[in-house]
This record gives structure tokens, sequence and C-alpha cells, in this order.
């Protein structure tokens, strides 16, 4: 499944920043909905495939759609002075061991965590509950979130830092998005952490993860600066 779901559904009032909607947050342009899948092929499964190259094959659709979109959509976040530098995207090699399943622990905790933002000004971010998972031997925690008045709570937004930013990667995280279910069980694969949009343009208002997002290890898959850019 190929979500690019920062982007605003319209554009910024004047003078305003531009804002990337996150998990949760308001209706994609039609470029991005139609994204959200590649094709039946793919099947937009979240199980994981029976067969490994089916689901390499799967992520290289999802990163050849995300090229073609960023490249050639009206409402692409890469702006055209920059496009022949950035795109193709670059990407960690795709590595079936950082697709890993996670249960998540709801919280609580009703408090509003006002989180920063790549530009000074702060997101108020409702936790969801902690994502527990093993990667590669080694147990895991994040919390996933959505944003307070966020007209759809069945997309949560899980934002992290890791041992790759700043150095590899975009030094304000990176992102993943899952859809809420009922059980409990989800699939984190981070051979689709993507950038949040401001790496591509400052215009774009991007929130950090917060402190206990950040975690201690390499994740090294998914998005990463291009190898000599």
């Amino acid at each position: 499944m190929i979500v690019i779901n920062q982007q605003r559904s319209s554009p910024p009032a004047e003078g305003e920043p531009a804002r990337p909607t996150l998990a949760g947050r308001p209706a994609l342009p039609a470029l991005f909905a139609l994204l959200l899948c590649v094709g039946v092929a793919a099947g937009c499964a979240n199980k994981p495939p029976d067969d490994p190259k089916d689901y390499v094959g799967t992520i290289v659709a999802w990163r050849t759609a995300r090229d073609s979109a960023f490249m050639n959509g009206s409402d692409s976040p890469v702006p055209p002075n920059r496009r022949q530098e950035l795109l193709p995207l670059g990407y960690f090699p795709i590595e079936p061991n950082y697709k890993t399943g996670a249960t998540l622990t709801p919280t609580n905790d009703t408090a509003i965590l006002e989180v920063a933002t790549s530009t000074g000004a702060k997101r108020k971010e409702r936790r969801v509950g902690t994502l527990e998972f093993s990667l590669k031997g080694q147990s895991l925690k994040l919390t996933a979130f959505v944003e307070v008045g966020a007209r759809n709570v069945d997309h949560l937004w899980v934002p992290f830092s890791d041992l790759t930013s700043g150095a590899e990667t975009y030094p304000g995280g990176r992102y993943l998005d899952l859809d809420r279910n009922a059980t409990g069980i989800y699939e984190i694969d981070f051979n689709r952490a993507y950038f949040p949009f401001c790496y591509y343009s400052p215009t774009y208002e991007c929130p950090y993860p917060p402190a206990e997002n950040r975690l201690k290890v390499p994740i090294r898959a998914g998005e990463r600066f291009k190898v000599g850019a």
C-alpha cells in the first residue's frame, strides 16, 4: 500500500506555510489518493507475501509510483527546480527483515502532546498507544499518534528517528503510516519509511519525532539521502 498523505487538500492561505497532511488528516488530492495502492496485482495487502520476490516487487512498484507522482503530479511536494536533483528518490536496499509484526497497546493517557515542527510552531498530537515489536532480534517500541482535531482518527502517524538520522537520512526523522484496526496487531514496514515533505521544500511544516520515538538503533531501510548527492 502506498501512502503519500502529507499533502494538504487545498493551497495554504496567503502568508500561511503549507502544512503536510499526516496520517488521519484531511482528504488526499486525487493524484495521491490514486497512489494508495499499486494496482490490484500488488494486492494492497497488509500481510507479508509468501514469496519474498513478490514483496520486493511490491516495494519496487511503490517506489516507482512515488517517483512518478513527485515528478509529474500537479501537487508534488518537490519543487520543479529541485526535481532533477532529488528524483528519483534515494532508498536503502529492500530488506524483508525490516518488515515485522507489532502489537499496539492502547493508552489511557488523554494528555495533548505539543510536538515541535520544522517551522518552530507546535503541532498538537494525542497518543493512541505503544507499538511493541522485534527487529533483528531486538525489542523496540514506537508511539502511534493522531493529530488533535483530525477528521479521521483511523489513520495512525508513527514518526521516528534513529541512528541514521542526520548522516544517512533526514535529520528531522522519518514517518510511517498505519490504518487502525480492531485486532491491535499491525505490520511495521520500515522499507516504506519516508521523509517528511519539508525535506523537499521549506514551505512545508513537518512535526519532528518526540523523544519517545527516537530509536537507539540504525534503521537502514526506507528513504535515505541519495548516494553521491
